[in-house]
């Protein structure tokens, strides 16, 4: 029995000793802080993230900053260090215009180190930047941020010469890389920055404009919406920018719960649909074109114009929502719905005719292997969307109305049959005279 133990620990390979050893050590990692993910990770408090690399992998340029980092995940980054000079620029031309009413550089550093632990718990990695640092980094982007918005809505009298708002590519890169996931400040931040610089009324007279309405305005530059939209959103809190920006294209209706959860489907195509009877209306709306309606058989869905900045903010948006578990997930619905519509080139090409999507992005092609490979990698949960009811309302649509079809085949088929049978028997009977 003993000679049977001993072969068992030998064939095992392993020691009691060796076991004590390893066991200790578990014990000890277990109680360590995590390295790289904060110990809030998971929390509402927790709300920038990286990108997963299953996003990352099917479009990445659209998540990676291109002219400038804000925040620490892309700090110091080379091919970023040209737009540190412009950081500096606008710090300087802060700083200079708040002096004279007592907030120097030291005030904006000041009011930022209570909020570092805060600061800490909105990233989902561990930032291993010193305290100083790190509320340096704040401070400096933060600034920069905010004057860029008030140099932009005229609150503070812009450098004619700025090339930052006299370029448009420059702007329009700014405006892509301000809307990226991983190139996020929390907005606490910016609006307790925002609240020193303007400590003032402004000289137009109109008071302290909220952070949400200078950045809704900077945004929109880009965007096009009707300045009533953005007056719906100038109290909104947000956790970043990013977070700002998405929750006003959230539709303000009640979503309506399916009648059978558990027998929900995605739909087919768009010329399937076609096919079997269901009609495409574009929809007006000044803002949502999340909101999307299926009524007597006629899917209406509003204008979306995809261009080389929409899909960039788009994605992110759905990272956004793949990443946090305390937001909805109506982009992710949105992506999976059109990847439903656009199974081939010719259903974009279908869309396109029927002015449901303006494209500037490429080709039919391009726009179908977009939105069919970014629904390979979304993570969608059909019971719980906001298009729920759409869906199971456009099935049951197209199978009634592949039943009335088949129906109406069997009737025709029913009476050629009978048809054919009466004159087999009136020549059976009737045969006819030599």
């Amino acid at each position: 029995m003993d000679q049977n133990k001993q072969n068992e620990r030998d064939y095992r390979g392993i020691t009691q000793y060796q076991v004590a050893l390893s066991v200790r050590g578990l014990e000890r990692r277990i109680q360590q802080s995590p390295k790289l993910l904060t110990e809030p990770a998971g929390k509402r408090s927790c709300c920038i993230f990286r990108v997963p690399q299953t996003l990352v992998g099917f479009y990445e340029k659209a998540y990676q900053p291109h002219i400038i980092s804000v925040g620490p995940y892309h700090h110091g980054k080379p091919h970023l260090k040209m737009m540190d000079e412009h950081k500096w620029r606008y710090l300087r031309s802060l700083v200079d215009r708040t002096r004279g009413r007592g907030v120097s550089l030291e005030t904006y550093f000041n009011a930022l180190i209570p909020l570092e632990g805060k600061i800490r718990e909105s990233y989902s990695e561990t930032i291993h930047h010193q305290s100083h640092e790190l509320i340096e980094m704040m401070v400096v982007d933060g600034c920069f941020i905010v004057e860029l918005f008030c140099k932009f809505g005229r609150l503070v009298q812009p450098d004619e010469d700025d090339p930052l708002l006299n370029m448009n590519w420059v702007l329009s890169f700014l405006m892509r890389d301000l809307l990226c996931l991983e190139n996020q400040i929390p907005f606490f931040v910016l609006e307790s920055l925002l609240e020193l610089s303007l400590s003032t009324t402004p000289p137009n007279g109109n008071g302290v404009p909220t952070l949400a309405k200078l950045t809704l305005e900077f945004f929109n530059y880009a965007l096009q919406r009707p300045g009533k939209v953005i007056e719906k959103y100038v109290n909104t809190k947000a956790n970043h920018l990013l977070d700002l920006l998405r929750s006003t294209f959230i539709p303000l209706t009640k979503e309506k719960k399916p009648k059978n959860p558990n027998m929900l489907q995605l739909i087919l195509s768009a010329e399937k649909l076609h096919i079997s009877g269901v009609k495409f209306k574009v929809r007006k709306t000044d803002s949502y074109f999340l909101d999307i309606k299926f009524w007597e058989g006629v899917l209406e869905m509003p204008h979306v114009q995809v261009d080389e900045f929409g899909p960039s903010v788009f994605l992110n948006f759905i990272a956004y929502e793949q990443c946090s578990s305390h937001c909805s997930k109506h982009f992710t619905a949105y992506a999976t719905l059109m990847a439903c519509l656009i199974n081939t080139p010719t259903d974009a090409r279908f869309l396109r005719n029927h002015k449901i999507i303006e494209n500037h992005f490429g080709t039919d092609e391009e726009v179908f292997r977009f939105f069919n490979q970014l629904g390979r990698v979304l993570v969608f949960d059909i019971q719980n969307c906001y298009l729920s009811k759409l869906f199971e309302d456009i099935n049951g649509y197209s199978r009634n109305h592949w039943n009335v079809r088949w129906a109406g085949f069997g009737l025709v088929l029913l009476i050629l049959t009978m048809v054919q049978s009466f004159f087999a028997a009136y020549a059976y009977f009737h045969p006819p005279k030599n």
